[in-house]
């Protein structure tokens, strides 16, 4: 049987937990490190809307919320036929750890080793901004603006 399409990251972020997690939950935090729009609902079944790159909408719905250890919400691009909205899953864990906190992130569902790749590039460059952003510091201009 084949292994199913897996996007797996670790980063080590300089935050506690609760820092962490509300830069993944709360709105205003969230535009410190990724997107020019959000509309997040952290509760299950709760709106999970982000525009990315100020032209691309990723769209789902949380599926779990424990907070400041996991979140699981569905994800999708607006508009897309490859990556609907809602098609696929991100998982997030938070581990607590004597400098801070270690983020696992696993994403399925993808329906292909090009999305695979494109997905696994994009979450590299946001958890980076999302870990200087946990330390206090300015990720500056987002390289990925307005791509589609």
């Amino acid at each position: 049987m084949q292994e199913p399409l897996v996007v797996r990251q670790e980063r080590r972020i300089p935050a506690p937990p609760a820092a962490v997690f509300a830069l993944l939950t709360d709105p205003e935090k969230i535009l410190r490190w990724m997107g020019t729009e959000a509309q997040v609902e952290p509760k299950p079944e709760g709106l999970y809307l982000v525009n990315v790159t100020g032209a691309r909408f990723a769209r789902g719905s949380f599926r779990e919320v424990v907070p400041v250890h996991r979140l699981a919400y569905s994800f999708g691009w607006d508009g897309s036929e490859v990556v609907p909205p809602g098609s696929s899953l991100v998982e997030i864990d938070l581990i607590e750890q004597p400098d801070g906190t270690l983020l696992r992130l696993t994403h399925t569902g993808l329906p292909n080793a090009e999305q695979c790749a494109g997905h696994a590039e994009g979450w590299n460059h946001y958890l980076g901004r999302l870990a200087e952003a946990a330390a206090g510091r300015d990720p500056g201009p987002d390289i990925m603006a307005g791509r589609k």
